[in-house]
């Protein structure tokens, strides 16, 4: 039997709704499934400079069967203020009608997409990727990453390290309550030496990392998405590259990934996330790094993911037309 289409003209999804659609492992598979899909078109994002240091990002993708466009505006002055840092939407459209078919908020999907990504890097890459987990940043992605870490990959035991205590202390006890143990702690570089598993969460203004890691680190970091901003300092990028794996999520990196540009490295002769999904390969030894700087086609696949089960649903959604504005500093990469 076919999916029956939603019989509104669209549906407009809140923060929540948005997110109990995008399951942790769903999401990571939907990922891994569109970097075998022949179909995708993604062009380049377009970012579009407004007063105040603010962005406007407009980023489209599309299959065969289903095209979108995120809308999202970075205003990291309203960290200052304690207002959401990225605001906006992901409008889903059905190819073959045109029709708008589902709205999704933009913050929502950004988290979650960005730590599903590095959730299924982490799953094809990580030596250890029971951990524990370092997380640096207490952010939005901060929580993304603790969430996706501990429900899929069973991490149990979380380390967190942030400039602020009370943000640092929250993102701890979201661990607890989701099962973990949990613990703050001051030095980051410090604590790579106790955990296998670290994200790095910032948003990217100032190096937060500068250790050697241990030999079966996987890092993920994903603060960092111009090449001016980075969190990890070029000798450890360097000593990544020339002692372990280093991935980058896709080739718009080679323009865009700050932490390894700055680091001298010729970012357009590393693997992709595509690459290793599509060989099915492995690295044969020592610590990876995975730097994401963000990409369409990510939220493509969190798209087509709600589409699919909002047309099984037979349109059970109701609208939910709440703001969505819900973003923290260190919600990773557009």
């Amino acid at each position: 039997m076919c999916p029956a289409p939603l019989s509104e003209p669209s549906s407009t999804l809140g923060p929540q709704a948005t997110a109990d659609l995008l399951d942790w492992t769903a999401l990571a598979d939907e990922i891994a499934a569109l970097l075998v899909d022949d179909g995708i078109q993604v062009p380049p994002r377009s970012v579009l400079a407004l007063a105040g240091g603010a962005s406007l990002f407009v980023m489209p993708a599309s299959d065969r069967t289903v095209a979108m466009a995120k809308l999202i505006t970075l205003t990291p002055g309203n960290a200052a203020r304690g207002q959401p840092t990225i605001q906006g939407d992901v409008v889903v459209f059905d190819v073959a009608t045109g029709q708008r078919r589902v709205v999704l908020d933009g913050p929502t999907v950004t988290a979650r997409r960005t730590a599903a990504v590095s959730l299924l890097a982490a799953q094809r890459l990580a030596p250890v990727p029971q951990g524990p987990l370092l997380v640096v940043g207490a952010g939005v992605q901060g929580l993304a990453h603790v969430q996706a870490f501990v429900e899929v990959l069973g991490v149990r035991e979380v380390w967190v390290a942030s400039r602020s205590a009370a943000s640092a202390e929250a993102l701890a006890q979201a661990a607890r309550a989701l099962g973990a143990q949990a613990r703050v702690v001051q030095d980051a570089d410090a604590a790579m030496a106790h955990c296998p598993l670290v994200a790095a969460c910032t948003p990217g203004t100032a190096v937060v990392l500068s250790a050697q890691p241990r030999p079966d680190a996987f890092i993920a970091a994903v603060g960092a998405y111009t090449p001016t901003m980075a969190e990890l300092s070029p000798g450890l990028c360097r000593w990544m590259a020339q002692h372990g794996t280093v991935v980058v999520d896709t080739a718009d990196a080679g323009h865009e990934a700050g932490d390894l540009l700055q680091a001298g490295l010729d970012v357009a002769r590393l693997p992709t996330l595509q690459d290793m999904v599509r060989q099915g390969a492995r690295p044969r030894t020592g610590p990876v790094l995975f730097k994401s700087c963000g990409w369409a086609g990510w939220d493509l696949a969190a798209a087509r993911l709600v589409l699919r089960a909002t047309r099984t649903a037979h349109s059970g959604i109701g609208a939910n037309t709440g703001s969505g504005a819900h973003s923290q500093p260190g919600s990773g990469s557009p």
